[in-house]
């Protein structure tokens, strides 16, 4: 019976194993926008994967505060094809868009800036009105830490535009968060300045503060950190300072979309109280709460299929036939 039930397991993960490694590579294309400001105009880089047959819609993926888009979403390493988001979503049928936000990346830093959550939720919408033009109406949305909170507040200022969201290693209120106590020791630090230098170290340590380090591979960690390098050798503070001393930034009761909230097992960012009394309180009822066994980094993790398995079924999820009376 064991043995019966392994294989019927393991059978289960040939179609996606299959969809994310046979099919013929992706191929990205690069976009620009502008968001206009008080100070002028910023430059914003977009990236694109579309695969021919776009069968499931377009999700807009959302970057955090220590990284850029394209190393998050579309890590390039040989022999692992799977650890590139948009390349697996590309060929499950979805049209994938990431971008940098302002600060970060290829997207301007000409401004004098700390570049903060709402920041990145102006970031959100300049993106989102250049997918319009491209012929993208509405847009599902995945954010991850503070990039969870930029597609969280974009969704509570524009629902209208939003599809479904999936809010990953979300921070309510803060409250109890052992990785928001020990940043709140450098606050002084993070004030003083619009940015702050990131090395190796800082970037191994996204993967080992919490305490399992090996839930994710080493290789895949020294590439993503050779990608997130090779791009910038600094950070906005803005998004940290906004951790520390604004929290809540998304009021629950605003956010109307149906909502994903994904949650990493020993994730430090938030306690499981906190994620709980977030989940409560979303109005709509097409929700979702899943926990899965990992830490702050889902998509880099040991258990990446998990976390993509979880986003493709909710993202996918049939219409409602019925929603009740009124």
């Amino acid at each position: 019976m064991t043995n019966r039930r392994q294989f019927i397991a393991a059978g289960a993960l040939l179609p996606s194993l299959a969809s994310a490694q046979g099919a013929p590579k992706p191929v990205g294309s690069e976009h620009w926008t502008t968001k206009k400001t008080p100070d002028g105009d910023v430059r914003l880089f977009i990236w694109r994967k579309k695969p021919a047959d776009v069968s499931k819609g377009a999700i807009l993926w959302v970057h955090g505060s220590s990284v850029q888009s394209v190393p998050v979403f579309d890590l390039q390493i040989p022999g692992k094809p799977e650890y590139s988001v948009m390349d697996w979503f590309s060929r499950l049928g979805y049209d994938n868009w990431c971008f940098d936000c302002e600060g970060y990346g290829k997207s301007d830093k000409k401004r004098n800036i700390n570049a903060d959550v709402a920041t990145g939720a102006d970031d959100i919408a300049a993106v989102v009105e250049y997918m319009a033009k491209q012929g993208v109406q509405k847009v599902m949305m995945y954010g991850s830490s503070s990039g969870a909170l930029r597609a969280g507040m974009y969704a509570q200022r524009q629902p209208e535009r939003v599809a479904r969201i999936a809010l990953d290693a979300l921070t309510y209120t803060g409250e109890g968060s052992p990785t928001l106590a020990q940043r709140a020791k450098g606050l002084p630090k993070y004030k003083a300045s619009n940015r702050r230098p990131i090395d190796r170290a800082m970037v191994r340590s996204i993967f080992t503060r919490d305490g399992h380090g090996d839930a994710a591979d080493p290789a895949v960690v020294e590439a993503f950190a050779d990608a997130v390098l090779a791009m910038d050798d600094s950070m906005p503070t803005g998004t940290y300072i906004d951790m520390v001393e604004k929290l809540p930034l998304v009021d629950p009761e605003k956010l109307k979309v149906p909502t994903l909230i994904m949650r990493g097992q020993w994730d430090g960012i938030a306690t499981m109280q906190d994620v709980m009394n977030f989940f409560v309180k979303l109005p709509n009822p097409d929700k979702q709460l899943t926990v899965m066994p990992g830490a702050h980094t889902s998509m880099r993790s040991k258990n990446y299929e998990r976390a993509y398995h979880v986003l493709d079924t909710f993202f996918a999820r049939p219409s409602l036939a019925y929603t009740g009376s009124g």
